[in-house]
Parts: structure tokens; C-alpha cells; sequence
């Protein structure tokens, strides 16, 4: 199992608790951005440098992403790339993405989107804080727990 990072929206916050976790659990992660990353040197830290462009960093990953794979991304159609290769996929607040829910949040997303595209005014999501933080952290390692204890 390979971790690949959605790293040009990825809260730095997440990156950091990412270096830690790759480096106690020796798995390999490499962070995909359409722009130069600073990371710590590592034999399980890589990074990947992709043409500026909309979806550049998605479509790598998804070139990439194999079955069993995890993928740290906000973006929902790209986790439901990942997923209809056998991947997984979290978000930073800590959100599982897996065949049995994301067809539901592809379609939610969709859906705000038409509205917005309406005219209405919906808002962004809240704030990043402390809690979305700690959430991520217990989500990633009840997944890695389970996937490395098969």
C-alpha cells in the first residue's frame, strides 16, 4: 500500500501528521502538486511535481492510485476515481471514501454545485480547526491499523 497526497489544498497541518505517521509506520507517500513542496528528507517521503493546470495533480494520482491504495484528497471526484480503482480516499477532516458512500457525496456535491450554479449563495465549508485535525489523525490510523494487521 502506496499514500498519495492531494498536496496543493492539503492543510499543512495534515502534511505534518502525515511525515510523522509514513516515518513510525515505514509506508511510502508521495505528495502530488502542481507546485514545489518542501519536505522533510525521508526514504518514505516523495514528491511529485506536475504541470500547472485544473485537474493535473488528480489525473496523476489517479495514473498512479493501484487497488488497496490511499489517497488524502477534499476533492470528491477524484477520490471517486480512487475508489473505482479499489483505492481509498480521506479527506483532511477526517471523512472515509469508500465504494458503500461515495457515489452519495459525488451526488451531494453535484447537487450544491447546480445550486450554486442557480444563484444561491450556500457558503464554504467551516473553518479548519483542532477538531477536523484530530479527527483526521483517529480515521488514518483506524484505517492503517486495520489494512496493515490483514
Amino acid at each position: 500500500m502506496e499514500i498519495f497526497v492531494d498536496a496543493d489544498a492539503c492543510p499543512k497541518v495534515i502534511k505534518e501528521v502525515l511525515y510523522k505517521t509514513v516515518q513510525r509506520r515505514k509506508i511510502v507517500m508521495t505528495l502530488v502538486a502542481d507546485q514545489y513542496l518542501k519536505v522533510p528528507v525521508s526514504e518514505y517521503i516523495r514528491t511529485i511535481q506536475v504541470p500547472s493546470g485544473i485537474d493535473s495533480a488528480d489525473e496523476k494520482i489517479v495514473e498512479l492510485v493501484t487497488s488497496g491504495d490511499l489517497v488524502i484528497t477534499a476533492d470528491i471526484p477524484l477520490a471517486d476515481q480512487v475508489v473505482s480503482k479499489g483505492g481509498f480516499a480521506i479527506n483532511p477532516r477526517g471523512e472515509l471514501y469508500t465504494e458503500q458512500n461515495i457515489k452519495e457525496r459525488l451526488a451531494i456535491r453535484d447537487m450544491m454545485a447546480d445550486m450554486r450554479s442557480c444563484g444561491l449563495e450556500l457558503g464554504g465549508p467551516p473553518v479548519f480547526n483542532q477538531k477536523n485535525r484530530e479527527k483526521f489523525i483517529n480515521q488514518l490510523d483506524r484505517f492503517l491499523t486495520k489494512v496493515l494487521n490483514k
